[in-house]
């Protein structure tokens, strides 16, 4: 993946701290980039944060997908507001997070912080075809709950 930092300060002076915080980590982490010190989120509203960097995944059939960071949402209530973002691997822009605070009090997000984490997946483009009939399956059109409860 290449990356053009946009605004390098919160990952290091040469980008150095955007990279998986440990040999496991499955992601890395995105920075809040903003200009404030910090910025509020009141409960229930949304803020566009930008991190600061664009992407370019040199993989085709990978595309870069951002998550909520475990801590931030489960602990503080902000979590990546569309559930999970899709960078799609034509996309060359800064990446904005959008955050949502869930909880009930006022949320503060400091210009450093990490916000989200970035992941990178395969994707599968679906070949679309109308029909006037699906195929038939055991569970039909059952929605639900459907299969009842324990």
């Amino acid at each position: 993946m290449r990356v053009k930092f946009l605004d390098p300060e919160p990952y290091g002076h040469a980008g150095e701290e955007f990279a998986p915080a440990t040999s496991g980590s499955a992601g890395i982490d995105l920075r809040a980039c903003i200009k404030e010190a910090e910025v509020v989120i009141e409960p229930g509203d949304r803020l566009a944060v930008p991190s600061g960097v664009a992407i370019e995944v040199m993989v085709p059939g990978v595309a870069g997908f951002v998550y909520s960071r475990s801590g931030l949402g489960a602990k503080d209530g902000v979590t990546v507001s569309q559930g999970v973002g899709v960078i799609d691997p034509d996309y060359r822009g800064e990446i904005k997070v959008f955050l949502t605070n869930t909880s009930k009090e006022p949320k503060t997000v400091t210009r450093g912080q990490r916000i989200a984490q970035l992941i990178l997946q395969p994707f599968f483009r679906a070949e679309v075809e109308a029909v006037d009939e699906l195929g038939g399956t055991d569970r039909g059109a059952g929605g639900f709950g459907h299969t009842g409860r324990m």
